[in-house]
């Protein structure tokens, strides 16, 4: 009796896989985000989701409609910036939105085990870890991990003559989502099957508008 009960604890315990909790296409959660965003820029936002009723039924299981890796920059909140509230955007954020295995791991948890349809990647303007690509300074070695990832970006700029930090925060993106769907061919063949999008998108900090790059 003891085995059958913590058999039933662990199964209890393991998340549940309910691809279409949303309830948004991609499409319907990118228009969301859009009007959220507008709502920001004239700054008439309504902060949905934020009801001590609504946090107290979030303890039973979360349903994001849109996953978003962007910069750690304290200026570039993605619930602030599209006035979203409590349980609406399964946040990933690290300097620089760069890619690693744990970044691509949670982006793969919240479209294969929450349902999720829309992917945003988003640079943001004057970014700090893409000025430090930029740099010729030598950081530590764990920011330098950092500008290693977005070299690559830089060195494309470059080669086009186009390397502002705005240029390579954009480039850095679409090189963002190559990589993913390069490193991770579970996530790319089940975005393929169940509608997924990805979407790059540039946060003007100046004005409070996010460009969609496509």
């Amino acid at each position: 009796m003891k085995k059958v009960l913590a058999l039933l604890f662990i199964f209890a315990a393991l998340p549940v896989m309910d691809n279409d909790s949303s309830g948004l296409s991609a499409q319907d959660s990118l228009e969301r985000l859009k009007q959220g965003n507008g709502r920001f820029v004239e700054m008439h936002m309504k902060h949905p989701d934020t009801t001590k009723k609504h946090r107290t039924e979030l303890v039973s299981g979360q349903h994001p409609f849109a996953v978003i890796l962007s910069c750690s920059d304290s200026r570039v909140p993605p619930e602030f910036i599209f006035d979203q509230g409590l349980g609406d955007i399964f946040d990933v954020r690290n300097a620089g939105n760069v890619l690693n295995k744990h970044v691509i791991g949670s982006i793969e948890y919240a479209v294969m085990h929450l349902g999720v349809k829309l992917i945003v990647i988003m640079g943001h303007q004057d970014c700090g870890a893409v000025a430090a690509a930029l740099s010729d300074e030598t950081e530590s070695e764990y920011i330098e991990s950092l500008k290693a990832s977005i070299m690559p970006a830089v060195k494309a700029c470059k080669k086009s003559g186009n390397y502002t930090n705005n240029d390579v925060s954009k480039a850095h993106v679409i090189q963002d989502i190559q990589e993913l769907l390069s490193e991770d061919s579970a996530l790319k063949e089940y975005m393929q099957k169940h509608d997924v999008q990805i979407i790059p998108a540039f946060y003007h900090m100046d004005s409070g508008e996010v460009e969609f790059l496509r």
